[in-house]
């Protein structure tokens, strides 16, 4: 069995529906950020860890200005990072002291990313693959996502995957992260947002 999980109800409300005749894909809604996939993800795998045969989190990201992908593009997440686990400065997050026991970055690469980029690809949906970043904050600036692209060498930014990778390590389940583009991290302007057709085009 898969455990198909996202944040909001709308990020997997088609997936729902079009699963529902599949008992072998549980769909669960976690709620927003790190701490909420965190304890959403850590229920289930902790009380069932040997029934699922892995993880896919979906949903919306936004895309950094300056890289490949464009609105409503489908990513996926070679490593996932927890962006904002630093000092704030500005738009910027510096690194603890060294020495300090932080984890930040898990690689992702594995079966289940191999055999989602190439259905994808078979299907005909172009495919961006690379690094994406976790935050508490959703970046408000342009300036602030150009400094975590620059800084990660990322493709976009979202709210949950990096906690579902260190869940997923913990529990030794494998992970698979596809986030289709709903923003460009730019100064604000949710205006020019399509959260509704991401995560449609997600499920």
């Amino acid at each position: 069995m898969y455990l198909l999980v996202a944040a909001t109800e709308l990020e997997i409300k088609l997936a729902r529906s079009l699963l529902a005749e599949r008992p072998e894909i549980e769909c669960v809604v976690s709620g927003i950020g790190p701490v909420e996939m965190t304890l959403a993800l850590s229920g289930k795998l902790a009380t069932t860890p040997r029934r699922y045969a892995g993880v896919i989190n979906i949903g919306v990201a936004g895309a950094f200005v300056g890289t490949e992908p464009k609105v409503l593009d489908i990513c996926l997440a070679g490593k996932e990072v927890f962006g904002d686990l630093g000092i704030c400065s500005g738009d910027r997050i510096d690194s603890f002291a060294a020495g300090l026991p932080v984890v930040r970055e898990f690689e992702l690469a594995g079966e289940l990313l191999s055999l989602a980029e190439k259905r994808l690809l078979a299907a005909g949906y172009p495919v961006h693959r690379g690094n994406f970043v976790t935050v508490n904050c959703a970046s408000g600036t342009r300036a602030r996502g150009e400094w975590l692209r620059d800084q990660h060498h990322a493709l976009c930014e979202n709210m949950e995957g990096a906690a579902a990778a260190r869940v997923c390590q913990h529990f030794d389940v494998p992970l698979l992260e596809l986030r289709c583009i709903s923003n460009l991290v730019e100064d604000r302007d949710t205006s020019r947002w399509r959260l509704t057709e991401a995560s449609e085009r997600a499920c």
